[in-house]
C-alpha cells in the first residue's frame, strides 16, 4: 500500500460528519438536551413522532449509538438495572459530538437535493443562532428561486417550441410541472418562515424544562 499522508483536523471533521446518518444527528440532539439510555431515547423520538423523518426500530438504535460511540461523540456514564429489566447503558454527550451536531446542521440547511438530512437539520436548526439560521436559510431560499426559475423557463420553452397542433406535449409535461409546484411551495413557505424567524416575538433557543417535557422524559424512561 502507498503512502497516506495524514488526515488533518478539517478533513478528519469532514469525514466525520459525511458517515452520520439522520438518525445519528437526532441521537445526538437528544443527548444534548440529558444523559439517556438507547431505550428512553427510542420511546422519546416515538412519542414526539419523529420516526415520521426517520423509522426507529431496536436494532438499528444500539448500531448507531455503539457508532457513535466509537467515534468519540457519546460516551457510556453508567449501567442501571430496574428489578428483573435488562441492564440499561447512559450514555452523555461528548465535546465533539456536541460540535458534530452543530456541524451537521450547518451543512444540511442550505442544500436542496437531501430531503430527509434537511427535515433532520430543520428540526434541529434550534442548535444554532438565530442569526446563522437566517443566514443559511437565505441562500437555501436563493437556490430555490434559481430551481424554480428553471423549471418555469424549461416549461415555457417546450410549449414554445412545441407546434401548435401538438396538444400531446402536456401529458410529457405532468412530472416537471409538479416539481415546479412543489419547488415553488417550498420557496414561498420558507421565505414566509425567515420573515417570522427575523422577528423577536419568535422564541429561539435554549429555555427552562417545563412540566410537561419532564413528565414526558420520566414516561420515557418507563
Amino acid at each position: 500500500m502507498g503512502y497516506m499522508p495524514a488526515m488533518g483536523e478539517g478533513d478528519a471533521v469532514k469525514a466525520t460528519l459525511k458517515r452520520l446518518t439522520p438518525l445519528a444527528v437526532m441521537i445526538l440532539a437528544l443527548l444534548r438536551e440529558d444523559d439517556m439510555h438507547p431505550y428512553e431515547m427510542i420511546r422519546l423520538l416515538r412519542h414526539r413522532r419523529d420516526d415520521r423523518i426517520v423509522p426507529v426500530t431496536n436494532g438499528t438504535m444500539y448500531h448507531t449509538v455503539a457508532r457513535l460511540e466509537a467515534a468519540g461523540l457519546v460516551a457510556e456514564v453508567g449501567v442501571d438495572r430496574d428489578g428483573n429489566r435488562p441492564e440499561r447503558t447512559t450514555y452523555t454527550l461528548t465535546d465533539d459530538g456536541r460540535a458534530a451536531v452543530e456541524d451537521w446542521v450547518r451543512r444540511e440547511l442550505p442544500l436542496l437535493d437531501r430531503p430527509v438530512e434537511f427535515r433532520v437539520a430543520l428540526s434541529e436548526a434550534h442548535n444554532l443562532e438565530r442569526g446563522e439560521v437566517i443566514a443559511l436559510l437565505s441562500v437555501r431560499l436563493a437556490s430555490l428561486a434559481r430551481a424554480r426559475d428553471e423549471l418555469v423557463a424549461g416549461i415555457r420553452g417546450a410549449r414554445e417550441g412545441a407546434p401548435p397542433a401538438a396538444s400531446h406535449l402536456e401529458q410529457y409535461l405532468i412530472e416537471v410541472d409538479r416539481e415546479r409546484t412543489l419547488v415553488a411551495a417550498d420557496h414561498d413557505w420558507l421565505a414566509a418562515l425567515l420573515e417570522r424567524l427575523d422577528h423577536p416575538d419568535f422564541v429561539w433557543g435554549s429555555h427552562e424544562k417545563t412540566d410537561r417535557y419532564l413528565a414526558q422524559r420520566e414516561a420515557a424512561r418507563s
